[in-house]
């Protein structure tokens, strides 16, 4: 089980997924105070629910000061104050002389839950957070997360338009290269390396994708299948170039060093980072898929890619198909 104790990331993976909080609120049905539009708790109100003292909550404050704030922790103070303490006095048991108030709301408690380790309550709030998120993931996916990826409305467009630009690459390697079959294989690897680090076997075995039965492409996300075939077609055009100027096809070592050539311009590093970050992280979380040559690259999943998989921007594939066959029969028709 994976600890959240230890993780910001995979916290903020928590926090992060609206889905997954609603149900966790539904579950908790914890008490709390409707001010300005939001529920809210207060130090004690937490300090009572995960019965702990409030001087071991404020060791957490001093600790993890940015981290709480950064998810909907607060003090308040002046007007804001005087109108709190005019509407809960009852609750929020604040004195006369107090000059400001810490708040937290749903999310900053929650993140509260998953740093205490001196609290019984917050440890079976840890575990019980994890099952739903997991059960909210497979209920959206029907259970099928190793192709999450095409739930995202831009995935299909990226998918058609692939087998062109592969068409175009392979084109090249069987028109400029002077070498076998075994081309074809060598040079898709060299691309695979260069944006994600692994081979093609390496990936299918993180994902658990039977080479013989299953399309790797087809587990890839839109942005790195659009960086896959920029990458291609810019080979494609190299090689071509380069073999036009020799007149002749070029030999292994120089298709490598065209290849080397392309590789290294920098305009492909932001677009390469940015392929690595989102891969190696929405794959840790929603495939539980740990691509160990990516690492350094791990973030939080953002609360747009949760919406992007998960909500109602996403969408089954089937779904998208039905869509994009009465866009193509509606083009057709008005030809």
């Amino acid at each position: 089980m994976k600890d959240l104790t230890n993780s910001n990331v995979e916290r903020q993976n928590i926090l992060n997924n609206r889905y997954a909080l609603e149900r966790v609120q539904e579950y908790i049905g914890l008490p709390a105070i409707l001010f300005e539009g939001e529920y809210w708790l207060t130090k004690q109100m937490v300090a009572e629910f995960f019965e702990i003292d409030g001087s071991t909550i404020d060791r957490y404050l001093e600790r993890y000061t940015d981290e709480l704030t950064h998810n909907g922790y607060v003090l308040i103070r002046g007007k804001r104050l005087k109108e709190i303490k005019l509407a809960f006095a009852p609750v929020i048991n604040v004195g006369s002389k107090t000059t400001q108030l810490g708040l937290f709301n749903f999310r900053a408690f929650l993140n509260l839950a998953m740093l205490l380790v001196e609290s019984d309550k917050a440890r079976l709030l840890r575990s019980k957070m994890l099952d739903i998120v997991i059960d909210t993931i497979n209920q959206k996916t029907g259970g099928n997360t190793k192709y999450i990826n095409q739930r995202d409305t831009d995935y299909l467009t990226s998918a058609i338009k692939e087998p062109k630009y592969r068409k175009m690459f392979t084109d090249a390697l069987n028109l400029y290269v002077d070498m076998g079959n075994y081309k074809y294989a060598v040079y898709t690897d060299k691309v695979y390396v260069s944006i994600f680090k692994e081979k093609a076997k390496e990936y299918c075995d993180i994902l658990k994708i039977e080479q013989k039965k299953e399309n790797l492409r087809e587990t890839l996300y839109a942005e790195v299948l659009d960086l896959i075939a920029s990458f291609e077609v810019g080979l494609a055009h190299d090689l071509k170039v380069k073999s036009e100027a020799l007149n002749r096809k070029l030999s292994p070592t120089e298709a490598n060093q065209v290849f080397a050539d392309f590789v290294a311009h920098p305009l492909h590093s932001p677009l390469i980072d940015k392929a690595r970050i989102k891969m190696a992280s929405r794959d840790l979380h929603f495939r539980e898929a740990f691509h160990h040559k990516l690492e350094e690259y791990i973030q939080s999943v953002s609360a747009d890619d949760f919406d992007r998989f998960l909500g109602e921007q996403s969408m089954d594939f089937d779904k998208q198909l039905e869509q994009a066959k009465e866009i193509f029969k509606r083009l057709k028709d008005s030809e």
